[in-house]
């Protein structure tokens, strides 16, 4: 048997994971919740009373379709809505960043103009998002109610890829970490002008950097 054949026969199969966590379930079919995990971190957003953990489902047959996944039914075919296109931060003819209506400093999405997911963004593309990756989280960082800029990359719903931009507010502690969205969904509305003139910091950045357009809500 070849070296790469038996490392084949060694991975997990979907099947195999799914019933390796069962075996760790109760009679009503929940996981005991791990406090010595998130659930026991200063940044954990719940208290523990009463916290379980729901119950493990059946797996599924298959990944559910996300939308675009055929190109030509993606939301990147048609022209952009008006109140989305008036979020525009930034674009040029292979970008764009859209600003988010979150409870946080400021978020933001990028998107390819061409419909792409990130696992196969041509090199050319992938190069253009690293750079601009480093170029928005350091502008992002500049706002002086973040501490931090946050990225994350989920792709379950739709198959054009969206990495996001989450600034994370300066010096609240508890809203560190991986925990922050849990935090996000309970703050108070950001005020449109406040978020407004963060995202235009920015998309004035980028603007400077890369050339483009810059926000749209300042055309």
């Amino acid at each position: 048997m070849s070296d790469r054949l038996a490392a084949m026969r060694a991975l997990e199969t979907a099947e195999d994971f799914h019933a390796r966590v069962a075996a760790a379930t109760d009679a009503e079919g929940r996981l005991p919740v791990a406090i010595e995990a998130m659930p026991g971190w200063d940044i954990f957003p719940f208290e523990l009373e009463g916290l379980r953990v729901k119950a493990l489902e059946p797996l599924a047959d298959a990944e559910p379709p996300r939308a675009g996944e055929d190109p030509a039914d993606c939301f990147c075919q048609e022209p952009m809505p008006a109140d989305r296109a008036a979020r525009v931060a930034w674009r040029n003819e292979r970008w764009l960043l859209v600003l988010l209506d979150m409870k946080l400093p400021v978020s933001f999405i990028l998107r390819p103009v061409a419909h792409h997911d990130i696992a196969d963004l041509p090199d050319d593309l992938a190069a253009e998002m690293g750079v601009l990756t480093v170029a928005i989280t350091r502008a992002v960082e500049e706002l002086p109610s973040v501490g931090r800029c946050h990225i994350g990359r989920y792709g379950d719903g739709g198959a054009h890829a969206h990495p996001f931009f989450f600034g994370r507010p300066a010096r609240m502690l508890q809203l560190r970490g991986s925990c922050l969205l849990d935090w996000e969904e309970n703050l108070p509305e950001v005020p449109e002008d406040v978020r407004l003139a963060h995202g235009a910091h920015v998309g004035r950045r980028l603007l400077e950097r890369f050339g483009g357009t810059g926000p749209a809500w300042e055309a």
